[in-house]
């Protein structure tokens, strides 16, 4: 069992993931489907805003537990010479990439005519600080950070249409923009979950090394969790896209209300999918 700084890692590690996938996903919808969520812009803004504040304050939180970490005690998370220390190393050099990133996203999402290329720029900033530390970063090639980098661009395309297909299918007058949504989000769903598995499931090999891992490892039992669960968030996904979606476009309002609760269920997955993940990237170690 994981003690008090072990469970405290993981809760900060789960907000980080929560904020950077929800705000930068935000922002990308609002590039891509500008058009179609301008119903709900405003309210897009201040959750983005919301989600990059959340961000900044577990980037800072989870450096700090860092420090605890080491030295034992909470005497740690404020230690000048032990924080100094961990500045000097990559752990200190991704916590400059999430504070730039939550900082371009928080200033892009207000800042007029290039507020939404500012704010992309600071979601890929803070994106790819995820591949500088890590399991990931242990195997040394740059494809494979990459493979991350696009592994999760396309976890936040995801997360981030949830939100606003769900507070679109609640209002009966954007109930149209809402179908229009979520066909041109199943379009191009089609081409980026496929990518998306495969990218998860070939960075799951490069890290376990061995099948057999899967079943006689903590690590790999816990990433066993999150696949079945992904799994499940498959299904309602698929489910939104060839039922609830085409539904909507015939004009049925019933298909509405099945989607918005579709979305709360698949949201709630989804978190316990960032909670396995939070306890893989915290507490377990590799397969050797």
């Amino acid at each position: 069992m994981p003690d008090f700084w072990g469970i405290a890692a993981i809760l900060a590690k789960l907000m980080l993931y929560v904020g950077v996938a929800g705000s930068v996903g935000l922002v990308i919808i609002r590039t891509a489907f500008g058009d179609l969520v301008s119903p709900i812009g405003d309210r897009m803004r201040v959750q983005a805003v919301v989600l990059s504040g959340l961000a900044l304050t577990a980037s800072v939180l989870g450096f700090m537990l860092r420090g605890a970490a080491l030295t034992g005690g909470a005497d740690g998370m404020t230690d000048p010479e032990m924080l100094g220390l961990l500045w000097q190393t990559p752990v200190g050099d991704v916590l400059v990439y999430r504070i730039a990133g939550a900082a371009l996203i928080i200033i892009g999402v207000f800042t007029p005519h290039v507020s939404q290329w500012i704010a992309l720029i600071g979601g890929l900033i803070a994106l790819w600080s995820f591949a500088q530390i890590g399991h990931v970063p242990e195997l040394e090639t740059t494809g494979v950070r990459l493979l991350l980098f696009l592994h999760l661009l396309g976890i936040a395309f995801w997360i981030g249409v949830l939100g606003p297909l769900r507070a679109l299918s609640r209002r009966p007058e954007h109930i149209a923009s809402a179908a229009t949504l979520g066909h041109r989000f199943g379009q191009a769903a089609a081409v980026i979950v496929p990518m998306l598995i495969l990218a998860g499931l070939l960075l799951g090999w490069l890290l376990l090394g061995d099948l057999r891992a899967l079943v006689t490892t903590g690590y790999g039992q816990t990433l066993l969790i999150k696949l079945v669960l992904v799994g499940a968030v498959l299904t309602l996904a698929a489910a939104n896209k060839l039922r609830f979606v085409p539904a909507m476009q015939a004009g049925d309002d019933k298909a509405a209300r099945h989607l918005a609760r579709s979305i709360e269920i698949e949201t709630a997955v989804i978190l316990v999918v960032l909670a396995a993940t939070a306890t893989l990237t915290s507490l377990l170690t590799l397969p050797n």
